[in-house]
């Protein structure tokens, strides 16, 4: 069984994991930057990297700590080389190339939208039977292929995990992702950064057919997302109400508009499903912790007999031991370490390769803030 260390600091989560054998999570910690970047409304790249330079060193102690490992146990170091923020994955990966050339282990460079997909292998994995407060069991077994929906602040994808370390890209979304849409829609009605968390609470209070929002992409037959438009029909509804002096109910709109997020998420995943013959479904990264969307999903696999794998809501959002795991099985496939500094790539995609032009950036959380847009301003001014 081969023991991992992972290093993940793609955005804004200081992670380091011992993982063993590429489901047992012997330690993860992480250090979040939330309460830094709140005050800007996103995260601002540059403070993100230097908290990763203070932080990373101490991460790591403490998860070797924890998992009563030293250096000269570990088989390899494996860390995040996108997508993400480019200043951020530099701070990681050099960090990670000087333990593992200190330690002389291998280094294994590890694409994080395919490590979101192998949350769903970690022993802490939920069953497919989830109960309404999204709790469950452990689906341990868990084996490809199955279809994955990756779903979180910068990314919303789907594709289908043929077998080990083989992702097949499916459908992606055509601008925001569905955390990006949460995050400026929770800035629409006053909740706070992240937006997530705040209308996931807001929304248990109001009604989810309150407002009539579309559903974007719903009847199209395929497998790809659009949640700009849906985003654009909730600043319309803002503006019509206001101009007619009528009171808006925010816990509606939260309610209404998670709703229309999650029949979206739903129907396109259970029709990947249908399209590919799996009866598996994994779902992942930061949205999969909406308690909305996991007992949403959760009845439509006991409607249709699916397996269904939800992650811990703590393995769902950005961590280190879905890096670890997924290099346990990318070293077991024989795919080759690096021992020369690595690069990193900002826009990798599922499946190696770049995220094509006209497509929004890997990480849309990233910069998305009024800091950040206030020094785009300014540039331009100085143009």
């Amino acid at each position: 069984m081969s023991l991992v260390l992972g290093l993940e600091t793609s955005c804004d989560e200081t992670s380091a994991a011992v993982v063993e054998g590429g489901r047992k999570v012997l330690a993860c910690v992480t250090a979040s930057q939330v309460d830094i970047h709140r005050r800007y409304g996103g995260v601002v790249p540059e403070l993100a990297s230097r908290r990763h330079l203070e932080a990373f060193l101490p991460v790591v102690d403490e998860a070797l700590t924890r998992a009563a490992v030293s250096p000269l146990d570990l088989d390899a170091v494996a860390v995040t080389v996108g997508p993400g923020l480019a200043g951020a994955l530099v701070v990681g990966t050099a960090a990670a190339s000087s333990l593992a050339l200190a330690w002389k282990k291998r280094l294994v460079p590890v694409n994080h939208l395919e490590a979101h997909a192998y949350a769903a292998f970690l022993e802490s994995a939920e069953d497919a039977a989830p109960s309404a407060d999204g709790r469950g069991r452990r689906l341990p077994d868990l084996e490809p292929p199955f279809v994955v929906l990756i779903v979180s602040g910068g990314h919303t994808s789907l594709a289908e995990l043929t077998r080990h370390v083989e992702l097949r890209p499916l459908g992606e979304t055509r601008d925001d992702a569905a955390g990006e849409a949460f995050d400026k829609v929770a800035r629409l009605l006053g909740l706070g950064y992240p937006g997530g968390p705040a209308i996931d609470r807001l929304a248990a209070e109001g009604d989810p057919a309150a407002v009539a929002l579309p559903r974007p992409l719903l009847k199209d037959g395929g497998l790809d997302f659009s949640f700009s438009g849906l985003k654009t029909a909730l600043v319309y509804h803002l503006a019509a109400a206001r101009e007619r002096g009528e009171p808006v109910e925010v816990a509606d709109l939260a309610a209404s508009f998670q709703a229309a997020v999650v029949d979206v998420l739903v129907e396109k995943a259970f029709r990947a499903l249908r399209l590919t013959g799996c009866s598996t479904l994994a779902v992942t990264g930061g949205v999969a912790a909406n308690r909305g969307l996991r007992r949403a999903l959760a009845a439509r696999a006991a409607q249709e007999g699916v397996t269904l794998a939800v992650p811990e809501p703590r393995y769902c959002t950005d961590n280190a031991a879905m890096i670890a795991g997924l290099a346990h099985f990318l070293l077991a496939a024989g795919r080759p370490s690096f021992e020369e500094p690595l690069r990193v790539e900002p826009s990798l995609a599922l499946g190696g390769g770049r995220k094509p032009r006209g497509r929004r950036g890997a990480r849309g959380r990233g910069g998305g803030g009024p800091g950040s847009q206030r020094r785009e301003a300014s540039a331009r001014r100085r143009r």
